[in-house]
């Protein structure tokens, strides 16, 4: 099975517990039934987007800085800087 299956599978799992407890199938309590089950989707979203910008911060917080990458980088500014110039183009 592969990952995207897993995924799949899983999600309609989720579906289908919620559904049968929005339907009431299975049997709750009354507050809960009318006033929990009905906005789970909402902060399902809520708490999907709250991990993944907890994710992107912790990304942005770890992220490694690569020497490497700078010194080329700054190899193809200047040579864009010297195609410039031979276009005429003023540049600093």
């Amino acid at each position: 099975m592969t990952r995207a299956q897993q995924t799949l599978s899983v999600l309609l799992l989720v579906s289908s517990f919620y559904l049968s407890l929005y339907l009431g199938l299975v049997p709750l309590n009354e507050t809960i039934q009318t006033e929990i089950i009905p906005v789970l989707p909402f902060y399902a979203v809520i708490v999907f987007g709250c991990y993944l910008l907890g994710r992107l911060g912790l990304a942005i917080f770890t992220f490694n800085d690569v020497p490497e990458a700078h010194a080329e980088l700054q190899k193809e500014i200047e040579l864009a800087k010297v195609d410039l110039r031979k276009g005429n183009v003023e540049v600093d």
